[in-house]
Order: C-alpha cells, then sequence, then structure tokens
C-alpha cells in the first residue's frame, strides 16, 4: 500500500490570471496576457508537493465544467485525485495584475451550496482516504453552507489513528480546527491577529501569540509575514526568518509553496532547521512565477542557501 499525503479541498477554483499593464477601475481594460491554473490551496498544495517529489492525492468537492477542467488538468500532471461531483459549478477566482502600479486585485466566488447529505458523503471519503494517508492537509475556504467546524471533526479523526495535520484557513475555520489539536497550523500574521482579535505588528507578539496557540495542544505553529519572512514556534523552539529578496510576479501561491514544503518536510522527518530552509525557500521561489504557479526545484535549491535565521531556544 502506498501511504500518500492527502490534500482537502471542499472549495477548489480555477484561477484566472489576468495582467494588464495599467488598470483603470471603470473603464475599458486590454489584458496583455492570461492564464489559467486548476487551484484552490489544496489543489496547489497537492502541485507542490509533486514539484518536491513528494506523493499526494487531492480530495475535494468539485462540480461542472469548471470542476471537470480542474480534474483534467490534475490527470495531466499525473497527481492522484479523488473528488465528489455535486450540482452546481466549481468557482472562479479573477486575479488582476496591475504591471504598473505592481498590484494584484483578487475578485474570489464563494462556491456553491453544498447539500447536507452530499457534505456526509464527502466526509466519508476523507475518512477512508485516511488508511493511507501519513499526513492531511486542510486548507482554504469552505462555501457558505457549511459549517465552520468541519475541518476541526476531519481533523479529531485522524487524530484518533495518529495521522498528522497541518492547516493553513482563516477566521472561523481556523480558530474551531485549533480545538482539536493539528500538528501544525500556518495562519499569516493578519489571521493569527484574528485569532486574538488584536493587530499584530511585533516579532515579539508573534512569538507570544504563537506559544498560545501551542498551549491548545498544537505542536507548531508558522506564522508567513510576506517579504518580511516567517517566525516558526515549536514548544521548545523558535525560529525568526529574514525575508529572501527576489523579483515578484506573483504573491498568490506563496504561502501553498511554504505548506507543501512543510507537508514534504514533515512526511520525509526533516529537521526543524532543515524544513526552516525548505519552507521559505520554496514560497520565495513561488512569487517569482507568475499565476500560481510552484517554482522550480532549481531555484528552491538555490534560494535554500540564501536562508537567514535566528533560533531562540524556549522563545524570546
Amino acid at each position: 500500500m502506498i501511504v500518500l499525503i492527502t490534500t482537502v479541498s471542499i472549495n477548489p477554483a480555477i484561477d484566472k490570471t489576468l495582467v494588464i499593464d495599467d488598470f483603470n477601475i471603470g473603464s475599458v481594460n486590454r489584458v496583455t496576457k492570461l492564464r489559467v491554473d486548476a487551484a484552490g490551496k489544496g489543489i496547489n498544495v497537492s502541485k507542490g508537493i509533486q514539484k518536491l517529489g513528494g506523493k499526494s492525492k487531492a480530495i475535494g468537492i468539485l462540480g461542472g465544467n469548471a470542476g471537470m477542467f480542474i480534474q483534467n488538468e490534475l490527470d495531466t500532471m499525473k497527481i492522484p485525485n479523488d473528488f465528489l461531483y455535486i450540482n452546481g459549478e466549481t468557482r472562479t477566482n479573477i486575479k488582476i495584475v496591475d504591471n504598473k502600479n505592481h498590484l494584484i486585485t483578487d475578485i474570489n466566488e464563494n462556491g456553491p451550496l453544498i447539500s447536507e447529505h452530499d457534505l456526509e458523503k464527502f466526509q466519508i471519503k476523507v475518512k477512508d482516504a485516511l488508511f493511507i494517508s501519513s499526513v492531511v492537509v486542510f486548507t482554504g475556504s469552505v462555501p457558505k453552507s457549511i459549517d465552520k467546524d468541519i475541518y476541526g471533526k476531519l481533523i479529531g479523526s485522524a487524530n484518533s489513528k495518529g495521522i498528522k495535520t497541518i492547516v493553513d484557513a482563516d477566521g472561523e475555520l481556523l480558530t474551531e480546527a485549533i480545538k482539536e489539536g493539528p500538528d501544525i497550523v500556518k495562519p499569516n500574521i493578519h489571521e493569527l491577529g484574528k485569532i486574538f482579535s488584536k493587530e499584530i505588528k511585533t516579532t515579539e507578539e508573534i512569538v507570544h501569540y504563537g506559544q498560545k496557540i501551542i498551549k491548545n495542544g498544537v505542536n507548531h505553529v508558522v506564522v508567513s509575514r510576506g517579504e518580511e519572512g516567517a517566525v516558526f514556534v515549536s514548544k521548545s523552539k523558535v525560529a525568526v526568518v529574514q525575508g529572501i529578496d527576489v523579483e515578484v510576479k506573483s504573491t498568490v501561491g506563496a504561502g501553498d509553496a511554504m505548506v507543501a514544503a512543510i507537508a514534504v518536510a514533515v512526511d520525509n522527518n526533516y529537521s526543524f532547521e532543515e524544513t526552516i530552509r525548505l519552507a521559505v525557500a520554496a514560497s520565495a521561489a513561488s512569487v517569482m512565477q507568475e499565476g500560481t504557479q510552484f517554482g522550480s526545484i532549481e531555484d528552491i535549491n538555490s534560494l535554500k542557501k540564501k536562508v537567514n535565521f535566528k533560533i531562540l531556544e524556549g522563545g524570546l
């Protein structure tokens, strides 16, 4: 039996990236470049795992022509997948890249309504996948019709089988997941602030609130903060990581690239320091690409040498 990293995508999407040299609101804009990707955070993570030489299975919920496009793309990439098909249409998210003003505008659909019957079938699919999973990644949004404790419930099932779990979500989805004690959570600095209803600005605050999450039964908290780098918090160590200076073409998939690298590191029992280097390099390599593409292995290996961090035993 092949054991895989399973990625869970309850609300995947087609990402349509429109490059416009000078985007003007309320005017006719001409697209200079168009890119269409099978996406959603979990699917992006599966693509990243494949690039890093890992094995994953993407499971999720799809519908309509957009859903078929996503599955065909994954089949073409030879990424194993198992989706529940429902009535309705998988969402399409628009990314507008303004080259002149160096701005990216996201226009995201909510996704289809999921019936209670379909959700029950999907939960069974996830629980069946646990029998071949070493790590399960829960990431991204869910449609409005699904309760925010869904990740928490599924994490509880994974925990009962001793399977490691990673969560990259926002708001109530994340806070409910934390209650079940996943192995790793990866909020960005703004998402961390939402958990505690506080604007977090300093490294000291990131560490303080990261350690609060650790006390809830989480083993590792990884807080990304864009070009300023990241902070990795564990039960015994804190690592403050500097950002890497690279040419930024798109920040859309940076967090997903980091999660993919962390999943591969966990699956291969990498050390704390090895995990940091791979995760930060993968994220930086991703922003060098257009759309939601994962960075090249050559770029990742080169950037790993440029990752600088300070280890603080026991915190600040």
